[in-house]
């Protein structure tokens, strides 16, 4: 009896042991909560020893600097993980991929640079993702596609300058994303399509010159909108085009004017906060039906006859109005509220109570009114070896080694995920009974072959997935019965031709992605004429391209064009003249040593945004930006030969402009750019190559050209509008330029945007005063 109570006690002591081992010894591991908590030990890699039942992870404060792939594959419980200020560079395909419980995920103060594709694969049940102070400036199509239950994206302070068009497709579920203090002055018609449960969008502190209002359009569930602290001087007529917008915050801005009818597609408008911006006086709003509180603090308002509209309207509606009037001096400091209409005689300032913004988290929790807890997923019907869910409207076979299309999803399932098996082979009706379904994933499934009509009875697909497989050619009739199919994925397979006649039955196709195929011609007769009315967006990068045939384009409604890291040698000029409505086109990393004269011009009236980096480029013609004017935005010439450049001049609207990396000749020859750089509101990254003592500096600091003859006088410095602006008086007001007092209503002259500090040691150069009338 002695020795069985020895060896019983013998065992329970190993057993105890070996639990305790299952702690790594740099942690701390609560049994009762499954908590496991290593916060600060400068771990470099996921301790392997900690226990597969925990369920809450701290890893903050380590240096993990990589995330592998299958990195958690030991803790596939785990619904909260926190990864903050690890020092994390990137994250591997497939690091998540077993986490298919977890509901939080927070890797904010990282240095990860780039969203890749597959970076949140497996984190189906996914509600809450911080992202925020990384040095994020890529987002890549597809990297939220797994995410379809994310309530909360934080993506703020972050080094976004663009959000392309589906950037965050496939958050089907999103309620509120944050984009603040990134260095964002684009945003594409389409960035944030399919985010039609989004309730909340931050963009504040970004460099944001005019309101996006085609791609705000988009969001028709958004009832707070942030876009304070952004650089716009003006809001056009229907500006503000949002049919649930409840909260608006346009605050620490740089308006100057408005028009009474920017508000007038926001019906439910209720709070509307201009405080802190360079109004004059304000017309009553048209539009809002519901506005309750006007915030105009800090706004140097000045109280006469102008503002009676206004405060007569106030009364009547009831609306609470903040601020308070800037002049004339016996009305000075008045709160707006309290001036009488009657004493508003042809003369406001800060003081008063700024609105807070209501239920604003610092700290960038998720609000109460989100909840971030996982719901159980209602069983269902549904094929062996897959997951459906009801209430969700989904269903996933992935990763299960399928040979063939399962059968028998429930007959409501709209998205539905099939990537990474091995099908090979898409066989007529491929899909029975899935008529609902809106989104089809087929990616990395080795498909080699779509026989004509796999896609019968698809009366709904609209998003068609079919990226990393092995297609070298498409059947005619391979998306037969999906005529409604509007955004296809056809990137990273082995197509050798561009296929036009596949796509002739799809005369909704709205974007279709090529990139990384083997094409090495567009020919005439590419594009259908039943597909071309229709198409915006073309995606041909990383192919074989050498030729883009005259009429390969013709009759399309292109919106972007992307032709970057092929074979080109030179501009296609000839194809672009019947592509009038091109906003986007993208050449780098292609063979043109050499831009002639009007190479742009079939474009020049719609052209906003023009990529030509790493070309080899070795000289530009005078005449190669001819016609392009005011409406370009965007201009990047990185990375080529060039050793002078065109005049920049009549790129009176310029946003962002790169040159750097070329090896720009610093001589009085480049004195124009100097000037021009001088006198332009924006930065402009340009870097010089020769003389060799010269070389890596910028332009903009070099002393050379104070030596030049100035025989030349400097041209005037150029006042952006963002639309013609109906003139009233006093309605301009800078530190520079002030307004002349109030004045029947009249012309105003806008004033110019504010001179960039010169250098130490860089020539004055003295400009014509502009004379108010």
């Amino acid at each position: 009896m002695q020795v069985f109570s020895a060896v019983f006690l013998l065992i329970l002591t190993l057993a105890i042991t070996v639990e305790a081992k299952t702690c790594p010894r740099e942690c701390s591991c609560d049994s009762t909560k499954l908590s496991t908590v290593c916060v600060g030990k400068n771990l470099t890699e996921i301790p392997p020893t900690i226990e597969e039942i925990t369920v809450k992870l701290d890893l903050r404060n380590n240096n993990l600097q990589v995330l592998s792939r299958g990195a958690f594959l030991h803790t596939p419980y785990l619904t909260h993980l926190n990864l903050q200020r690890c020092n994390i560079i990137e994250i591997k395909e497939g690091a998540f991929r077993t986490l298919g419980r977890a509901v939080s995920l927070n890797l904010a103060h990282n240095k990860i640079e780039i969203l890749y594709q597959e970076s949140f694969d497996g984190l189906s049940s996914l509600k809450e993702l911080h992202l925020d102070h990384n040095r994020i400036e890529e987002i890549q199509p597809g990297a939220f596609t797994q995410l379809s239950f994310l309530n909360v994206l934080a993506l703020s302070h972050n080094q976004l300058v663009y959000i392309p068009n589906m950037a965050f497709q496939g958050l089907q579920n999103i309620k509120w994303l944050r984009l603040s203090h990134n260095s964002l002055n684009n945003l594409a018609p389409e960035a944030f399509a399919g985010l039609f449960t989004l309730s909340r969008l931050n963009l504040d502190h970004n460099e944001l010159q005019f309101f996006p209002t085609e791609t705000m359009t988009r969001l028709r569930e958004v009832t707070r909108l942030d876009m304070s602290h952004n650089p716009m001087i003006y809001l056009g007529e229907e500006s503000v085009s949002m049919a649930k917008l409840t909260h608006l915050y346009l605050n620490h801005m740089s308006l100057q004017d408005l028009s009474d009818k920017a508000f007038s597609q926001a019906p439910l408008l209720t709070h509307l906060d201009l405080s802190h911006n360079q109004l004059r006086y304000l017309e009553p709003p048209s539009g809002p039906k519901e506005l309750t509180s006007l915030n105009l603090t800090g706004n140097p308002i000045y109280c006469n006859c102008y503002m009676q509209p206004l405060r007569q309207w106030v009364g009547v509606s009831g609306v609470k109005l903040l601020g308070a009037c800037s002049g004339p001096p016996h009305l000075s400091d008045e709160p707006l509220q309290a001036v009488a209409p009657l004493d508003l005689r042809c003369r406001s300032r800060e003081g008063s109570p700024v609105v807070e913004e209501e239920d604003e988290d610092e700290d960038g929790r998720v609000p109460p009114t989100v909840t971030v807890t996982a719901k159980p997923k209602q069983k269902a019907k549904c094929p062996a070896n897959c997951e459906c869910d009801t209430e969700a409207q989904h269903a996933t076979c992935e990763g299960r080694g399928h040979t063939k299309i399962p059968r028998g999803f429930p007959a409501k399932t709209q998205l539905l995920d099939l990537r990474v098996n091995h099908f090979h082979y898409l066989p007529t009706n491929s899909f029975p009974g899935s008529g609902q379904v809106v989104s089809l994933h087929l990616q990395f499934c080795k498909i080699h072959e779509i026989e004509g009509g796999a896609l019968q009875g698809m009366k709904n697909l609209l998003y068609l997935y079919l990226s990393d497989n092995d297609l070298r050619s498409l059947d005619p009739k391979a998306f037969a019965g999906a005529p409604r199919l509007t955004y296809l994925h056809l990137e990273r397979n082995r197509l050798a031709q561009f296929p036009g006649s596949a796509l002739s039955l799809l005369p909704s196709l709205s974007v279709l992605h090529l990139e990384e195929n083997a094409i090495s011609k567009l020919e005439a007769s590419g594009l259908p004429s039943s597909v071309s009315s229709k198409l915006s967006e073309l995606y041909l990068s990383n192919n074989n391209l050498t030729v883009i045939a005259k009429g390969a384009l013709d009759s399309v409604s292109l919106i972007a064009l992307h032709l970057d890291s092929n074979q080109l040698t030179e501009v296609p000029t000839h194809a672009l003249l019947e592509t009038p409505n091109l906003q986007e086109f993208n050449l780098s990393r292609n063979s043109v040593h050499w831009v002639g004269p009007k190479a742009f011009q079939p474009i020049s009236q719609s052209l906003k945004r023009l990529y030509m980096d790493h070309m080899g480029m070795e000289k530009i013609s005078r005449d190669a930006l001819l016609g392009l004017g005011s409406g370009l935005q965007t201009l990047t010439m990185r990375g080529n030969q060039l050793k002078e450049l065109p005049d920049l001049s009549p790129l009176s609207n310029l946003e962002v402009v790169d040159l750097r990396d070329n090896p720009l000749q610093c001589d009085c020859s480049l004195l124009p750019l100097r000037r021009w750089m001088e006198n332009v509101s924006l930065e402009v990254a340009a870097t010089c190559g020769h003389p060799p003592d010269l070389r890596g500096q910028k332009v903009q600091d070099i002393h050379i050209f104070k030596s030049c003859p100035e025989n030349i006088s400097p041209p005037e410095k150029t006042v952006v509008d963002p639309k013609v602006v109906k003139s009233k008086p006093n309605a301009l007001k800078s530190q520079k330029v002030k307004a002349r007092p109030a004045q029947p209503r009249g012309k105003v002259v806008k004033p110019p945007r504010k001179q960039p500090q010169r250098k130490p040691g860089t020539p004055k150069i003295t400009k014509k005063k502009k004379t108010l009338k």
